[in-house]
């Protein structure tokens, strides 16, 4: 049997019935960049996340860097963030000016430890200026006292939720709890989109306009720039994709949330096998589905044989990147996020994913562990 890591093309036969006249549209009225399909998905996104204000950008990297300039971060500042995140996390730091800085994560969840950052807050002499929680694998980081460290210190608080599309903290929504939350619609995102695309989500209409204006050249209105800013804007087919796809996101989650009830079930008894512990007070929406072995490495290599692709997300911490050699860090500054970067491994995870699929990569799984 081949079990896909993801199959984009099964979703798009659900949806081809509405996309494709929604593309005839767009060329018949050659409406490429804003119109109704970016105002419709804005309102709709916004609603979907229970905030006042959504703008749609170019990528969720955009949506990080534009959320950033909101917060007033730039040149002379730092962000703390962790080491266990896409690059897109840091880069949107750098991009602005500011310095990045890392805190360890939880073992269990593997999102920021909240201990972790305030003890760093106690002892650190960097100018910080805001924190980035990740919301990694779809499953929120512990925000509330996150939040009281960031209230304690004055810091703005940026969600990077560009895997937690729908997912809830205490029945609130991924994204809507800090001063912004970030999205990207990366094709194989939760909600994705045909191409590149994101948004920012937030209650701070001073956040919302600034965000506006900045992903538009810094216009006011048309030629007349109150600033310099970006093309950063939302194309209006991808805006189009995605109010397709987002009626139906809710009932994909449930399916994730399924199949992941299914890798647990199967998974749980197995020797050797640990998991991403979801706290109680979230709801995850499984962007990813991870298991932590010792030899990871070897796993991949027997379940590829079995025809079942994984990922690794992320085998190389970001502080131990070439990219950040400058920021001084060094192995063992983190152990816990080094520990999983080591034994993490991705399973295959979609909504369309069925039963019987999961049954053998379980099954292969178990095959593997039992030789060890």
């Amino acid at each position: 049997m081949k079990v896909p890591f993801l199959d984009l093309k099964i979703q798009h036969k659900q949806i081809e019935y509405e996309v494709l006249p929604m593309l005839t549209e767009a060329m018949e009225n050659a409406q490429f960049i804003g119109g109704h399909n970016v105002e419709g998905f804005e309102q709709e996104f916004a609603t979907f996340c229970n905030t006042e204000y959504c703008i749609g950008v170019n990528s969720g990297t955009d949506a990080l860097r534009f959320a950033l300039m909101a917060a007033g971060v730039g040149a002379g500042d730092a962000v703390v963030t962790v080491p266990n995140t896409f690059i897109a996390t840091t880069e949107a730091i750098s991009q602005v000016g500011a310095l990045s800085v890392f805190v360890d994560v939880d073992p269990h969840t593997c999102n920021m430890d909240p201990e972790k950052l305030a003890e760093f807050m106690g002892s650190t002499s960097h100018p910080i200026k805001a924190v980035i929680p990740v919301h990694l694998y779809g499953q929120p980081a512990d925000m509330d006292p996150i939040l009281e460290v960031a209230q304690k210190n004055d810091l703005a608080v940026v969600e990077d939720a560009c895997q937690a599309h729908g997912a809830t903290y205490k029945n609130r929504k991924a994204g809507s709890i800090g001063l912004a939350g970030c999205f990207s619609f990366y094709p194989g995102k939760n909600l994705g989109a045909y191409g590149e695309g994101g948004a920012v989500v937030t209650d701070d209409g001073d956040a919302a306009g600034h965000i506006k204006m900045i992903r538009d050249h810094g216009q006011a209105q048309k030629y007349y720039h109150d600033r310099e800013g970006y093309n950063g804007r939302l194309d209006a087919i991808q805006a189009g994709v995605l109010r397709i796809k987002l009626k139906r996101l809710a009932d994909w989650n449930r399916a994730r949330q399924r199949n992941a009830s299914i890798y647990d079930e199967l998974l749980r008894c197995v020797p050797g096998v640990d998991f991403a512990k979801v706290n109680g007070f979230t709801e995850s929406v499984y962007h990813l589905y991870i298991i932590m072995v010792d030899d990871r490495d070897g796993l991949q290599g027997y379940l590829g044989e079995k025809g079942i692709a994984t990922g690794l997300h992320y085998p190389l911490p970001l502080h131990l990147q070439k990219a950040y050699n400058h920021l001084g860090y060094k192995e063992g500054d983190f152990p816990v996020t080094e520990r999983c970067a080591n034994r993490l491994l991705s399973l295959p995870m979609y909504p369309e994913l069925t039963r019987e699929q999961i049954e053998y990569v379980c099954s292969a799984i178990t095959e593997f562990m039992d030789m060890k």
